[in-house]
């Protein structure tokens, strides 16, 4: 048990940085920023609603021709690669590079990033376009921090987010990426400072494609804030987490509980955020 003296102590970096998530939420609501998808079949409806829910504004174009006139206009662009297929990669690699040349943030979601050659070659090439932010689970981390293909559960991650601390500030420290590992406990890292959110339950991992959403909220609050992007993306992780905590106060199973995580996401107020959000340093 921590003692008082401790709790004192964490208390005014809680608060910071409730308030900053809170912030960073209304920020996003009232401006409702515009974030290209290009993700997976499975993933479009959940990071869709995700979006509109938390206020900001999805567009699920992945057309090579449309691209140079559209990417450069968006404020964040989202690449997940999920269903991969050789078809889609230049799509996702040009609108990568319109996102950089036009100095728009784009985060990258390397989905099995280490089951496959081509996925692990696909998803490195990817990294080598400069997102802003890499979000993924322990064992893709991994995968990318070591540029290998390892036996894998297919998309589930065979190691916590714990696990792969140290990959993913190696990853950062190579990338220039900001880099986030979900888990029990969120990761995210520059490559030195790291930092844990908190919040979600377990059954949000028996929902496809929430990991794929809160990548697309990670968009969207490092759109809106892109000299913070650490800040930003922790910020996205605990907001989503607080989301899933509500709702599963009112859900039977997974299919309610990601009806009730939709409209928590939507309902969520000040009040819920700075009594919830657990964000801490890790280092």
């Amino acid at each position: 048990m921590e003692s008082e003296s401790n709790y004192k102590e964490e208390e005014p970096e809680a608060t910071m940085w409730s308030q900053k998530a809170w912030a960073l939420l209304s920020t996003v609501r009232s401006q409702s920023p515009l974030i290209q998808c290009i993700t997976n079949f499975v993933s479009m409806d959940l990071m869709a609603n995700t979006l509109l829910s938390a206020g900001a504004s999805p567009a699920m174009l992945h057309t090579l021709e449309e691209l140079p006139e559209f990417t450069p206009q968006v404020h964040a662009l989202c690449v997940n690669v999920g269903t991969l297929s050789a078809g889609w990669l230049p799509a996702m690699k040009l609108a990568a590079e319109l996102a950089h040349k036009s100095g728009k943030p784009w985060v990258l979601d390397p989905v099995a990033a280490g089951a496959s050659s081509f996925r692990l070659k696909a998803c490195l090439e990817l990294v080598e376009l400069k997102p802003t932010v890499i979000r993924g689970n322990g064992s893709e981390i991994i995968a990318l921090a070591k540029a290998s293909v390892e036996p894998t559960k297919g998309v589930d991650s065979s190691h916590e987010s714990t696990d792969a601390v140290e990959s993913a500030k190696s990853l950062a420290q190579a990338s220039g990426a900001i880099v986030a590992v979900s888990g029990a406990v969120d990761i995210v890292t520059d490559g030195k400072k790291v930092v844990g959110a908190h919040n979600g339950v377990a059954m949000m991992t028996k929902i496809t494609a929430t990991g794929c959403s809160v990548t697309a909220l990670i968009a969207a609050f490092v759109s809106v804030d892109q000299s913070h992007v650490l800040e930003a993306t922790a910020s996205a992780l605990s907001i989503f987490g607080i989301a899933g905590e509500m709702g599963m106060k009112m859900a039977n199973g997974p299919a309610s509980l990601r009806i009730h995580l939709i409209d928590s996401l939507y309902g969520i107020d000040e009040a819920c955020v700075l009594s919830h959000a657990k964000i801490t340093s890790l280092s």
